[in-house]
């Protein structure tokens, strides 16, 4: 069992057309048929959607992705009209709302890793391969690949798990051209986003990416970018390997949930608990510093 511990009434706004409640995002649809995607402060950890907010953060992934948008913008166009509040819409989705073109999108979830760490680093210690990718011997918590890989996912529904599948399977589910644009795609913008981020004293360990075709069949790169939820962000200068790494993602939120201190069974039905002020604290401090780190600009 797994989802949200509390669901959120979705609001009902002039104009707007409610269509969906995800983990952190709602999803309106206007009158010129364009989606309106507004990102929460929800955090969601282990597949349940958490009763503790962190403050700023729809903020931050809105800003961060818009940021990354145009340093991605040769390489793969993106689903953004314009970041202007719709007609009647509460003043607080500003900074947070992005108006998009609507998609079809490709039910994959796109991958990229240059570090081990999370699900690869379970699956490389039990079989040496991530999605059955063979691996050198001698990897631990952390290793720097010997080139970043594509590792995909089947995208879930809300409070179901995500899969690590083979790059055969995702050709077989959305043919063989589509798999070799999306691989192709994902490692291209992993490599742009590393090196930026490395030129900034961050360690890029892995992403995850989203894709549609548009009305003209164009490729493009929806949803979050490169944000702390859909990255593991480490510090450069303490990066070493053989150890979990110090984080600016929300791997902090993933660890209390995991210690003694939550007094939290993962493996049991029950959801989890209500995060402490210092949890949330210093959650919110970590996503501002991939911000500040990455853009160069300090937060207001």
């Amino acid at each position: 069992m797994s989802g949200f511990v509390d669901k959120p009434e979705p609001l009902q706004v002039p104009g707007l057309v409610h269509l969906h409640t995800g983990k952190v995002r709602d999803l309106y649809r206007d009158e010129a048929g364009d989606l309106v995607m507004v990102a929460s402060d929800r955090m969601s950890a282990f597949d349940w959607v958490l009763p503790t907010e962190i403050p700023d953060k729809g903020r931050v992934l809105t800003q961060l992705s818009l940021w990354w948008f145009e340093r991605l913008e040769d390489l793969v166009p993106h689903h953004v009209i314009s970041t202007d509040l719709p007609a009647g819409a509460p003043a607080d989705w500003a900074g947070r709302t992005l108006v998009c073109r609507p998609l079809r999108m490709v039910p994959v979830e796109c991958v990229a890793r240059g570090y081990l760490a999370g699900s690869g680093l379970a699956e490389y210690e039990q079989t040496r391969t991530v999605c059955g990718l063979a691996l050198p011997e001698g990897l631990v918590d952390g290793s720097e690949l010997p080139a970043p890989i594509f590792t995909p996912a089947t995208k879930a529904a809300v409070g179901d798990h995500d899969e690590n599948v083979s790059y055969e399977e995702v050709a077989r589910q959305v043919g063989a051209e589509t798999a070799a644009r999306l691989r192709r795609t994902t490692l291209d913008v992993y490599a742009r986003a590393r090196d930026v981020a490395r030129d900034r004293g961050i360690v890029l360990a892995d992403t995850k990416f989203e894709f549609g075709f548009d009305a003209d069949e164009r490729l493009v790169i929806a949803d979050e970018v490169l944000t702390p939820d859909s990255s593991r962000f480490w510090p450069a200068d303490s990066w070493e390997p053989g150890r979990a790494q110090p984080s600016y993602d929300k791997q902090y939120v993933r660890d209390w949930l995991t210690s003694p201190a939550s007094g939290w069974d993962r493996a049991s039905e029950q959801p989890p608990p209500p995060l402490p002020q210092e949890i949330v604290d210093a959650t919110r401090t970590r996503y501002l510093e991939a911000y500040e780190h990455l853009t160069g600009i300090a937060w207001e």
